[in-house]
């Protein structure tokens, strides 16, 4: 079989379909918290920790993911963790303790990285540094489709067959991606680079000592972070403490994608006149201020679900908008290491929000309030970052 033109709308949904392994996992899997606690017989901490040990795998492997695609290619690096992803996958269905769990859970998350990562590391051979915010905007506002169905599937499997058929079902799409990119996609990587410890360092060292690297990287890590922090306790605050049936999860779920995917098309159509460095800040500042609201609502004692869902779209909306264009800016200067400089971005961003989910799942209290706090600090932190580096830059 013919493989896909690189620069194909086709080659680009393929790429989204990869980077929609991380919420794939995750949505989905969110309806199925709550009625873990009691199913395996265990307290809210323990369960969180199978949110957690999913970051810690998908943020620690990213440091070798990136490097072995850069050696060895893109495809046999994507074929391999996909493979796992599967595995692990079945592995997750079939676990009998809260233990076991955590444990496929872990390897869901090491076998997951290698979609985004390599989704974005192909973006960037494919599209170079001037193209690929816009075509970043196009893969999040595609790869929010998986956010909008996740959640509702996660909650009629819940309803009508069990949490085990959450992870079947990824299962499913593992076989299925793996077949795709078995046959049709396109190898990216031009230039192979050396495979060797002392390399790989320094490649890191010049990564971290990279001022506009680093500022966009804290940037995505703390605003990531945030999301997560809501991703880690929305379903207990929705459900448990608000009264959400588990099957109209998705459906709240839903509006809180929708300003994701509308900052993301923003993004993709105006990248080109947009400013970097005023976007990012502009976004970052939209979304210290939206968790703001969400914790005085929650303060005022508001415990309704709008009063959650509202605040989020559009801290989701800033995510969208501010990601893209600082996951540009980050990548533009090295396209020698790609994957590498997206994997410790990956790295990065899934190590601080596995920090932040595991605060929250500590200090839940039934409130939006410790979600609502994480956010507002992860944004904050942001929008000082970005304005410190536009000033250096003026």
């Amino acid at each position: 079989m013919k493989s896909l033109d690189p620069q194909s709308r086709w080659t680009l949904w393929l790429m989204s379909a990869f980077v929609a392994f991380g919420p794939l996992s995750t949505d989905m899997y969110l309806p199925a918290l709550p009625s873990l606690v009691a199913y395996f017989d265990t307290t809210l901490p323990a369960v969180q920790w199978t949110l957690s040990a999913y970051l810690i795998g998908f943020a620690v492997f990213h440091l070798v993911c990136g490097p072995l695609a850069d050696r060895f290619g893109r495809k046999p690096i994507l074929l391999g963790g996909i493979g796992l992803f599967t595995v692990a996958c079945v592995g997750c269905a079939l676990a009998e303790s809260v233990e076991s769990l955590v444990i496929w859970r872990f390897i869901q998350g090491v076998s997951a990285c290698v979609g985004p990562t390599l989704g974005r590391a192909m973006a960037r051979d494919i599209y170079g540094p001037t193209q690929a915010a816009k075509a970043l905007g196009y893969m999040a506002a595609i790869m929010a489709i998986a956010p909008v169905i996740a959640p509702l599937l996660g909650g009629w499997m819940m309803t009508f067959t069990g949490w085990q058929a959450i992870f079947w079902s990824l299962a499913v799409y593992g076989l299925l991606a793996f077949t795709t990119v078995w046959l049709v996609l396109p190898e990216t990587l031009v230039k192979p680079t050396e495979l060797k410890l002392a390399v790989i360092l320094a490649n890191y060292r010049v990564l971290l000592t990279h001022r506009h690297f680093l500022v966009a990287a804290l940037g995505i890590a703390t605003m990531y972070s945030g999301a997560f922090a809501f991703i880690s306790g929305s379903s207990f605050v929705l459900i448990d403490f608000m009264g959400v049936p588990p099957e109209q999860f998705g459906w709240w779920f839903m509006l809180i994608v929708a300003g994701y995917m509308g900052g993301s098309l923003y993004t993709a159509r105006m990248a080109h006149q947009l400013d970097p460095m005023q976007t990012m800040m502009g976004g970052a500042l939209l979304a210290g201020v939206s968790a703001g609201v969400m914790a005085l609502l929650s303060a005022l004692g508001w415990h309704h679900p709008l009063a959650v869902v509202l605040p989020m779209v559009f801290y989701t909306a800033a995510v969208g908008i501010t990601m893209p264009q600082a996951m540009s800016v980050a990548l533009a200067p090295f396209a020698d290491m790609a994957a590498t400089a997206s994997a410790l971005l990956g790295f990065l961003q899934m190590g601080t929000a596995a920090l932040a989910g595991a605060f929250v799942g500590i200090h839940l209290d039934g409130t939006a309030a410790p979600m609502a706090l994480t956010m507002m600090l992860g944004g904050l932190i942001a929008a000082f970052g970005f304005w410190l580096l536009r000033r250096r830059m003026d």
